[in-house]
């Protein structure tokens, strides 16, 4: 993810779970099935990234940054209850293996953990920056992608250690698997799509976005139909190309600072998350024909998302700002800081 975090002006414990309607976060939506159902006002101290739902163990991890009190906060999937947090941990994501019961976070060190007690397990050395992080079925691996060499480096999930790392020809954002020995992953700096190999760990291709996508921040997967959603930030839309031969099938607009997409199988509809505050549906009518669904209006700084599922609800995380500083001149405008005791869970769903 872009490498916007933000820390808070004060140090706050964990928020008594406050459910009902945010001041950011608007019910109101375009024409369309989705709508915010709850908001959870959680609260806590640190910055924050990626989110993710393990839909088996019914758990949401959270991630929260900073230079004191990094952790990793967890919640009961179903009723955004606090179950408990993974301590010293300052990572910006989170991926579970549900067979052996193993937790990672994109953190340095790598830190593992066991998902029934939320106890770590190890400390894994790595190189690089963690940023994503992705668990694939296939071999049972777990990818922690960097910006920086080496771009992903590769663990087995059943017992921490490292099977290798990948160069990927570029900065990694989101990825996404085929569960049948494929990966795809975004490269941001390069406006592309590389294609790895799971068996032998290597890039077998780079899908060229032949300048229709800048800086691609979220990537969304239809696996059955080999449909791939790559979700640019300049210009604003979802280019949708196959994953076959990376030939562009077509593009959609989106809102402004995408950070992150997900497929829903059982809807066909891809999802796309702005710092704007909206949530773009795009339904796939077919592999040959998309179209703009809805937009959802969400919570301003809500710009990563996971999918639950088994409900089908689309989780995001977000907080209020303060005003940004005036820009130093010919410097681009800042952000703001986060108001304390703002950070929230929301679910949009039918």
């Amino acid at each position: 993810m872009r490498r916007n975090y933000v820390v808070l002006a004060a140090a706050m414990g964990m928020a008594v779970l406050m459910l009902g309607a945010s001041g950011e976060a608007q019910q109101t939506a375009t024409s369309g099935p989705y709508r915010v159902l709850k908001t959870a006002k959680v609260g806590g101290e640190g910055g924050f990234d990626y989110v993710y739902a393990d839909d088996a163990g019914r758990r949401l991890y959270i991630p929260r940054t900073g230079q004191t009190g990094a952790r990793i906060t967890v919640f009961d999937l179903d009723t955004l209850a606090p179950v408990g947090a993974i301590l010293d941990a300052n990572a910006r994501g989170a991926a579970v293996d549900p067979k052996s019961g193993h937790g990672f976070a994109s953190s340095k060190p790598v830190v593992m953990w066991d998902t029934k007690t939320l106890a770590t397990i190890k400390s894994i050395d790595v190189e690089g920056g963690p940023d994503g992080i992705l668990f694939d079925p296939f071999n049972a691996r777990v990818y922690v992608f960097s910006h920086r060499a080496p771009n992903a480096t590769v663990i087995n999930a059943a017992d921490g250690t490292i099977a290798g790392t990948i160069d990927l020809g570029g900065a990694p954002e989101q990825a996404v698997t085929d569960g049948a020995g494929h990966l795809y992953v975004d490269i941001e700096d390069k406006d592309n799509i590389a294609v790895v190999d799971a068996k032998t760990m290597t890039v077998t291709a780079h899908y060229d976005l032949a300048g229709k996508c800048g800086g691609p921040g979220g990537l969304a997967f239809d696996v059955k139909n080999h449909v791939l959603f790559a979700a640019c930030h300049e210009p604003q839309v979802m280019v949708i190309l196959s994953s076959v031969d990376g030939k562009i099938i077509t593009s959609l607009p989106i809102g402004n600072g995408v950070d992150g997409a997900t497929f829903n199988p059982e809807t066909m509809e891809a999802f796309s998350s702005q710092r704007d505050g909206t949530l773009t549906v795009i339904k796939e009518k077919s592999p040959a024909s998309f179209v703009v669904e809805q937009t959802v209006q969400t919570m301003t700084s809500a710009k990563t998302l996971t999918l639950d599922g088994r409900t089908g609800h689309i989780l995001l995380i977000g907080a209020e700002f303060t005003p940004p500083p005036p820009p130093a001149p010919g410097e681009r405008p800042g952000r703001g800081t986060m108001v304390p005791d703002t950070f929230t869970i929301l679910v949009v769903g039918k």
